[in-house]
């Protein structure tokens, strides 16, 4: 590492499960790998996940503790290993990143690695997102809730000019994962698509990104603040109150506006679920036209219930979701730099990344981010 760098960093640590994070000093993170890089971090976002984690909600995670999360966040590279491998070598000292918390260390030899037919998670030969050999940054290793981080060069996209490291930053787990499920929707311009949550972290960005791809666009939401950021995004979806709209009128109004008659032509084309509720499922599902996709892409602890009528009788598909190639990866970065898309977020100082927590469960929807120039 460059003689130059600290010899300590601050982090935040958590302890034990359901316990507020702890900020303390420790030794910087040592090279282990010829993919290794050595990142300032500069913002790191809070996501679902990392309460999930925190709860104690995902089986064998973290591996131990202390640990220190986050798997959404951006940096600048201060260094390499003395023997970089060709992928870490694209990245000189400098060059803003952002980065994507799976597939640290890709093992580069199982099925997976060596070409997946997922054409949505299909990266160059030798890494893949889904190699179940791989460690995940903030989840089975450290991950950005600190000054510094170790991070694997086939994790990294380059940040646009257009971005920030703080409007990076929800782009690496929020946004590649809708947008990615968006790509699964297999959807051309004109075809009507649903977002369940769509006030959300991923679900107002969804709002953007499906309206820039040119699909006619229904968010969903159930909880005022979240409802209220998805309409001041002024994109031009259509916002509905799940609380006081029900998915069947919604489903005759959509039919009368295209001029169907018949109730299997009537809806949306597709719909994503975000909410971990079986009622946002259903609801989600009761919007699809004969013949729709349903991407889930939330996991709750409990499962969903799927209606084997919807399957059968209506031919409805239904696929999951988690997140896209590196190269799907930079195309959304691109896409969102070249469409202006931001996340709606608000940040804190690394210090009070516990009072980030707090306003994560007031659900006012959004992105909550750490700034490390706080």
């Amino acid at each position: 590492m460059a003689a130059d760098l600290p010899k300590t960093m601050r982090g935040q640590f958590l302890e034990a499960f359901k316990q507020p994070y702890t900020l303390r000093s420790v030794p910087l993170p040592q090279f282990s790998h010829p993919d290794d890089i050595l990142i300032k971090v500069d913002a790191a976002s809070y996501c679902h996940t990392d309460y999930v984690l925190a709860e104690g909600q995902m089986p064998g995670f973290p591996r131990s503790f202390p640990h220190i999360g986050c798997h959404e966040f951006a940096g600048t590279v201060v260094s390499r290993s003395d023997r970089p491998s060709p992928e870490a070598t694209r990245f000189d000292p400098g060059t803003r990143v952002g980065v994507t918390g799976r597939a640290f260390h890709a093992c580069r030899e199982c099925f997976e690695c060596q070409g997946s037919k997922d054409p949505i998670a299909q990266d160059d030969k030798g890494y893949s997102v889904y190699c179940t050999r791989a460690e995940n940054n903030g989840i089975s290793k450290d991950g950005g809730f600190a000054e510094y981080a170790v991070v694997d060069a086939r994790q990294l996209a380059p940040i646009p000019d257009a971005l920030s490291a703080v409007e990076t930053a929800p782009l690496m787990c929020a946004g590649i994962t809708i947008y990615a499920a968006l790509k699964r929707c297999q959807m051309k311009p004109g075809d009507r698509i649903a977002i369940m949550g769509a006030g959300g972290g991923l679900g107002h960005l969804g709002l953007q990104y499906a309206t820039k791809m040119g699909y006619k666009v229904l968010g969903v939401d159930a909880a005022d603040g979240p409802l209220e950021l998805a309409k001041s995004l002024n994109t031009g979806a259509r916002i509905a109150d799940a609380r006081s709209e029900q998915a069947a009128d919604i489903v005759q109004q959509l039919g009368g506006e295209d001029g169907k008659s018949d109730l299997g032509e009537k809806g949306v084309d597709a719909v994503i679920i975000l909410p971990e509720s079986q009622t946002a499922f259903d609801y989600g599902l009761t919007l699809l036209k004969t013949h729709g996709r349903c991407v889930v892409v939330s996991f709750p602890e409990k499962g969903f219930h799927i209606s084997s009528r919807d399957v059968v009788f209506r031919d409805i598909s239904i696929i999951g979701s988690l997140v896209g190639s590196n190269r799907v990866l930079r195309e959304m970065l691109n896409f969102t730099a070249e469409h202006g898309i931001k996340a709606v977020a608000k940040t804190f100082p690394l210090s009070d990344l516990n009072g980030l927590v707090e306003e994560y469960h007031k659900g006012g929807g959004g992105k909550l981010v750490v700034d490390m120039s706080l």
